[in-house]
């Protein structure tokens, strides 16, 4: 397909078909993540994790100059908006009442991964402009009702808003690692309060008698993998849930990318649980870059329980592991201002959102702009409750 003399898009739905070019150029981008490799996606796909039969179907833009891929975008065409973390189902709602038909959408993002990083793959800022461009055309082409670029960069939402897309804001709770020695030392830079609080979360797991290991996926068992299938589900469905990822794409992530995956895992001796006597009951999976050194939470569960088990394996268990393997930055995540008081603070993510129909986009910017007023006094209050103490080294950097 044609988009200029100079240039030609092509449109692939089967994601083992995305080309080596793929990953060269997001290595090139100023954030590339793991979950935008072409390894995660295709896994994501081939599992039946995110594929057509579960509402995700795929439509990446490729734009080629003669045997170069100058820019390209992971995006689907979607019948409903469930695991993306930037919740539009008031808009959907408007569309109805109107009498018109929010979906499908187009959605530039990765599924069920609320990290930020680079969506729209670019060898420059005209390239980038270009994907823009062509992702409208695709939603009039389409028929669908607009498009939204989730948890984008700077050099992605500059190219957005040119085009005068609507911005929401989110705020995520991040840590991190100003040099710590351990553990104890980043608990020292906490307000009394909050670091007497997680010292006491930590004990309650220990005198349990709750034991943790921490496993790079190269190295886990079948019976450890297994868990970490199990845990998820585990969590999902305590939360009265279908779980969105399969059995197949973990399988798929601890072989084709095993670099990136560390397991925090938790046995117990279990007196008054037999069936868990000596055995492994609970699991963090960490997700790692090995590159830029930063860490994300992903999931977690148990198969038992025991008082404050989850701080620990969501956020103690994985910056112990940060500082001794020198990682910078854990990301712990969308929402969940309890984050706060075990040392992660607050940053601002962004998305992008372009609207088709003339009247609702204007709506929307409207909407949009006070929400982000709202989001913005938000984080303020939280930036003014910090867990850290005001004369602690790297308080305020």
């Amino acid at each position: 397909m044609s988009v200029s003399n100079q240039q030609t898009l092509q449109v692939i739905d089967d994601l083992s078909q995305l080309p080596a070019a793929w990953d060269a150029l997001l290595a090139a981008q100023a954030q590339p993540t793991p979950f935008m490799q072409r390894a995660y996606l295709a896994a994501l796909q081939a599992s039946g994790s995110a594929s057509t039969q579960t509402g995700w179907q795929a439509h990446y833009l490729l734009l080629w100059q003669g045997d170069a891929l100058i820019a390209a975008c992971p995006l689907y065409l979607k019948n409903h908006s469930r695991g993306e973390y930037v919740f539009d189902h008031s808009w959907a709602n408007a569309y109805a009442e109107h009498g018109l038909d929010y979906y499908p959408k187009l959605l530039c993002a990765v599924p069920f991964t609320p990290v930020q990083g680079s969506r729209l793959l670019a060898v420059d800022d005209a390239a980038r402009a270009a994907l823009v461009t062509t992702m409208q055309s695709e939603a009039q082409r389409l028929k669908a009702s607009s498009v939204h670029v989730l948890f984008d960069t700077l050099a992605d939402h500059d190219a957005t808003q040119m085009a005068g897309w609507a911005t929401r804001q989110t705020v995520q709770f991040h840590w991190n690692n100003a040099g710590f020695a351990d553990l104890e030392t980043f608990f020292k830079t906490l307000e009394q309060s909050k670091a007497k609080k997680a010292r006491a979360e930590m004990r309650k797991v220990r005198e349990a008698g709750v034991i943790w290991r921490s496993v790079p996926a190269a190295q886990a068992t079948p019976a450890e993998r297994e868990l970490v299938v199990r845990c998820y589900s585990q969590t999902y469905r305590e939360h009265g849930n279908a779980p969105y990822l399969t059995p197949a794409f973990f399988e798929t992530m601890f072989t084709q990318m095993p670099q990136h995956w560390l397991l925090c895992i938790a046995s117990h001796p279990f007196a008054s649980h037999p069936e868990f006597e000596g055995r492994d009951f609970a699991c963090s999976l960490i997700a790692l870059d090995p590159v830029t050194k930063v860490a994300y939470g992903r999931y977690w569960g148990a198969l038992a329980r025991v008082d404050s088990l989850h701080f620990d394996a969501c956020y103690y268990q994985p910056l112990q592991w940060c500082i001794a393997n020198g990682y910078q930055r854990f990301e712990g995540g969308a929402q969940g201002e309890h984050k706060m008081a075990r040392g992660l603070l607050p940053v601002m993510t962004q998305s992008a959102h372009y609207i088709a129909h003339p009247q609702f986009a204007k709506a929307i910017l409207n909407f949009t702009q006070r929400e982000q007023q709202g989001v913005a006094g938000y984080l303020s209050e939280l930036v003014a409750h910090s867990p850290l103490r005001k004369d602690a080294p790297h308080a305020h950097e």
